[in-house]
C-alpha cells in the first residue's frame, strides 16, 4: 500500500461534513442506550460528550477524538464503533467524539481562533479545553483513555505509549491489529522523537512539556495507561478509519 503524496506543508486529503458527523454520533449513542450531553463552551460552540455507565463495570475507558480539525479520520471512526455497539462486556464507556468543532469546517488543525487546541490543556486559556476539563473533572478515574489523532507526514501508523507505572504494555497488541490493514511507520524517530516499530514512549516528566495535549493532561490527573493512535494521513480515508477502528477494538480486548 502506496502513500497518496497529497499532502505538501499541510493535510490536503478529505474532509467530513462535521454536523452530519455529530447528528450521526449522537444519533447512535441514543439509540443504543448512552447518556449524552452537550458542553456549551462558548456561544455557537458545543461538544458533544456521551457515557455508557454500568453498575459495576470491570474497567472504565475514556475516547476522544477531532481534537484536530483536519483529522476527520477520528471522529468517523468513533462514529463507525458508536454504530456497530459492539463494545466489550464490563467496560463502562465515555467519550468525546469531536474536541475541535470550529476547525473542521475550514478543515484546519487549529480551532477557529487559530489556537491548537491539544497543547492547551497546561494553560487551559481556550473555552473548549476549559468546558472538556470541567467535564472529565466530574468523570471517575478510567483504566485506559485512547486519544485518536492522524499525521499528516507519517509513513505509517504509529502510537505513543504514556504508562508512568509500568503497567502491562497494550501497544505491541494495537500494532499488531493494525498492520492488518494499514502500514506501520518503521523510522527510528518519529515526530522528533525515538520509535521502535511504531511505538513512542516519551518522557513522562511534565517540566519537560511547557504545553500539554491532552493525553498527557490524562496521564496527571485520569488514568496511568494512555494510548494516542496516530493513523497515517497520506492513506486513503478509508484505511486511516479501518487502523483506528483496529486500534481502539485491540486495545479494549487486550485490557
Amino acid at each position: 500500500m502506496q502513500r497518496l503524496g497529497k499532502n505538501h506543508g499541510a493535510y490536503a486529503g478529505e474532509g467530513i461534513d462535521l454536523q452530519t458527523t455529530l447528528d450521526a454520533q449522537h444519533a447512535a449513542a441514543q439509540r443504543h442506550g448512552w447518556q449524552t450531553e452537550w458542553l456549551e463552551a462558548a456561544p455557537a460552540i458545543r461538544l458533544l460528550a456521551l457515557c455508557r455507565p454500568l453498575p459495576r463495570p470491570r474497567r472504565r475507558v475514556y475516547l476522544s477524538a477531532g481534537i484536530h480539525g483536519d483529522e476527520p479520520a477520528g471522529p468517523l471512526t468513533l462514529r463507525q464503533l458508536l454504530e456497530e455497539d459492539a463494545w466489550p462486556a464490563g467496560c463502562a464507556l465515555w467519550m468525546c467524539p469531536c474536541l475541535n468543532p470550529t476547525g473542521f469546517p475550514i478543515n484546519r488543525r487549529e480551532s477557529a481562533l487559530g489556537t491548537d487546541l491539544n497543547r492547551d490543556y497546561r494553560h487551559r486559556e481556550t473555552p473548549e479545553v476549559r468546558a472538556h476539563i470541567a467535564w472529565l473533572e466530574r468523570q471517575p478515574r478510567f483504566d485506559l483513555t485512547l486519544c485518536l489523532h492522524e499525521d499528516w507526514e507519517a509513513h505509517g501508523f504509529y502510537v505513543y505509549e504514556l504508562n508512568p507505572e509500568q503497567r502491562p504494555s497494550l501497544a505491541e497488541r494495537i500494532v499488531s491489529a493494525v498492520a492488518r490493514v494499514c502500514p506501520i511507520d518503521p523510522s527510528p524517530l518519529i515526530d522528533g522523537r525515538e520509535a521502535s516499530g511504531g511505538i513512542i514512549r516519551p518522557s513522562l516528566d511534565p517540566e519537560s512539556r511547557p504545553q500539554w495535549p491532552e493525553a498527557f493532561h490524562l496521564i496527571q490527573h485520569k488514568t496511568t495507561l494512555s494510548y494516542t493512535l496516530e493513523a497515517p494521513s497520506d492513506f486513503p480515508l478509508p484505511v486511516r478509519v479501518a487502523a483506528l477502528a483496529a486500534a481502539v477494538r485491540a486495545a479494549l480486548e487486550a485490557l
